[in-house]
């Protein structure tokens, strides 16, 4: 298959079994590729509801963009899927660096691991070859010592190493894989499935080429597609300050997430912005990933005083929210090294942000004393609590440690006292990223309907703020009048989401980063199309392939439907529901049960599925080319018809 490298790799952990199969066309026709395929594959190798997420029946698969190893721009993007721990729903996490591609060099498009080895184990995958090595030796070390051990051992110091850390390990239940040792795939807890499995890491090395269709004129659009893309508005304070460089014009809208939910602007944020970390002396280098001009990673050093010597990926503007505005750490020497951390023992610093969050209010409070803590002063502020209790996550160290390890739902749970209401997660479990959903009401809806839980790397929903000329003209397309780029409206935010939605399924499934696509606009569903048909040879227009993107959006409902996830499943955390924004322009307001029940009714309507239940209708799934997931769901008896 031109594009893609035509094989599925699989590896069954539990009888040491590798055998791999050829990618069929009509998969890659339908779901693109990477998320796309990733999901039909876990659809069908999951089979039923109510498995174990960390046990042998649940599959980790890795698929790689059906663009990614091609000079298309800002294309390296890698997709992980499983059952996820957190939610026991559909997980996809995504991570970028340069595994992806290097697993297509080696003759991969995918690769799906079974069952749990015995041992710990990694995986040594060469130009076609692979073998089963021994991991006892790595069990234990963190992220970078794996990294650089493994390539030692593979003797290949060009291989690339995808691994879990302690955390992983200790299946903490929001740990990440890491791949080119600061790349996380983190969200919801791939990494706990990974240590389940007793993968310690996956390194790769390929040699291959990616053969194209039409190779001229492909190369010919990737470069006009990377010429506008770096005349974006948005792509030069990417370059030049990351994702963190907008953390202060976010906090003068007082919009910028702090204290646990509780406010939205801080009378300091510049330690915590990208602008400071060059300022500053702290950027050492800016970093892009495979294929990328864009160099929005961050690379840091911390040169003197107590931390000293601490070097590390990032932070990008989420770190900065959780670990740093959340927690009232405004030191940015202490937040690096919180960072840090968790980059090499294996956190999601989202969630590991707002689990400490909810332990410092619930502190705070008194419903969790000293003893909880084994004698953490746990106070908002805190630098050093901070950075302890993040080592104490990843070892499940003490009370404290174990309690948090399981993530914010279920501790919550377990300590009671109403600590619930200032969980920031939703029913679904995932811990919410920082956006003020309270103002920014396509991003509410988004977070409230997103499968993995409230998360904006499902459906990034940017363009409402109207921050660039770029983002207005979205915004006119899609509604028909400009006005409405303003994130105060709760109209027409349902058109918005279902387009993100389709748009950022098919950005993940060709490997693109959301960047590109979603918050800057180079890379749009017209030239996505035009790229995958000239590299492919597949027949592909606009309407097409965002056809293909509501395909994949709709069989990731269905896995939750399946799971028995219906309509109360699709909210949003309960202060964000009920206790309105504290000052600014969006004073007053709240992510009401009323304005989100609105806009669910026109959201399910755009989809094709039933309103009571948010379940798709069997006429949806027929269009739709989903007869195999329909005929599934009438089985269990959550099918509804039209008729």
């Amino acid at each position: 298959m031109y594009a893609f490298a035509g094989k599925i790799l699989h590896v069954n952990l539990t009888k040491r079994r590798v055998w791999s199969e050829s990618l069929k066309r009509s998969l890659a026709e339908k779901f693109l590729g990477a998320r796309g395929i990733n999901a039909a594959l876990l659809w069908r190798l999951i089979g039923r509801s109510g498995i174990d997420p960390l046990g042998p029946e649940n599959v980790l698969i890795f698929g790689a963009g059906a663009l990614t190893g091609t000079v298309a721009p800002s294309s390296g993007r890698t997709t992980v899927t499983c059952k996820g721990p957190t939610t026991n729903l559909y997980l996809k996490s995504n991570m970028g660096g340069h595994w992806g591609a290097e697993l297509k060099f080696a003759g991969y498009d995918h690769l799906v691991l079974y069952g749990v080895s015995k041992s710990p184990i990694y995986l040594w995958i060469q130009d076609g070859s692979v073998e089963i090595r021994d991991a006892s030796h790595l069990w234990g070390l963190d992220v970078r010592e794996t990294d650089r051990l493994v390539k030692e051992e593979v003797e290949e110091k060009d291989s690339k190493v995808a691994c879990i850390g302690p955390a992983g390990e200790n299946l903490v239940k929001f740990s990440a894989i890491m791949s080119s040792v600061y790349h996380a795939a983190a969200r919801g807890g791939p990494g706990a499935v990974m240590g389940s499995k007793k993968v310690k890491a996956i390194a790769v090395r390929g040699t291959g080429e990616i053969q194209l269709w039409n190779p001229e004129a492909f190369r010919e659009l990737a470069l006009a597609v990377r010429i506008e893309l770096a005349k974006d508005s948005g792509s030069k304070s990417l370059y030049d300050y990351g994702t963190s460089g907008s953390l202060g014009y976010i906090n003068s809208l007082h919009a910028l997430p702090n204290r646990n939910f509780r406010y939205g602007h801080l009378e300091n944020v510049d330690p915590l912005t990208g602008q400071n970390l060059v300022e500053k002396g702290y950027l050492v280098r800016r970093v892009g990933c495979f294929s990328c001009t864009t160099s929005c990673h961050r690379f840091v050093e911390v040169k003197d005083g107590p931390y000293a010597g601490t070097y590390t990926g990032g932070p990008e503007y989420e770190t900065f929210c959780a670990l740093g505005a959340q927690t009232l750490v405004l030191d940015t020497e202490a937040v690096i090294k919180a960072n840090e951390l968790c980059n090499i023992l294996g956190l999601d610093t989202i969630s590991t942000g707002g689990v400490i969050a909810w332990a410092m209010e619930s502190y705070e409070r008194g419903v969790l004393t000293k003893d909880d803590t084994d004698g953490l002063n746990l106070t908002f502020g805190n630098a050093e609590a901070l950075i302890e209790t993040v080592k104490r996550i990843a070892y499940r160290e003490g009370r404290l440690g174990s309690l948090l390890a399981e993530g914010v739902r279920a501790a919550a749970e377990a300590v009671g006292k109403e600590s619930w209401k200032w969980a920031i997660c939703n029913s679904k479990g995932l811990e919410q990223s920082n956006v003020e959903t309270r103002s920014a009401k396509a991003y509410a809806l988004a977070f409230a309907v997103n499968p993995r839980g409230p998360d904006h790397l499902h459906t990034e929903t940017f363009a409402e703020f109207g921050a660039s000329p770029e983002a207005v003209e979205l915004i006119k397309r899609l509604t028909g009048d400009e006005k409405w780029a303003e994130p105060y409206y709760t109209e027409y935010r349902p058109e918005i989401v279902r387009w993100h939605e389709d748009c950022y399924a098919v950005t993940d499934s060709l490997g693109f980063c959301a960047f590109a696509s979603t918050a800057a606009y180079a890379v749009n569903p017209k030239n996505m199309a035009e790229m995958f048909r000239l590299a492919t040879g597949i027949p592909m227009d606009e309407e097409k392939i965002m056809l293909a993107g509501r395909r994949i959006v709709t069989v990731e409902k269905c896995f939750n439907v399946r799971e028995g996830a219906d309509r109360r499943h699709d909210d949003l955390p309960w202060r964000l529901m009920n206790e309105p924004a504290a000052s600014g322009p969006a004073k007053g307001m709240m992510n009401s049960r009323e304005e989100l029940d609105s806009m669910l009714d026109r959201y399910y309507s755009l989809h094709g599925w039933e309103i009571r239940t948010s379940w798709p209708y069997k006429e949806t799934l027929e269009m739709l080319e989903l007869t195999d997931v329909a005929d599934e769901l009438r089985r269990v008896g959550r099918l509804p018809s039209r008729k």
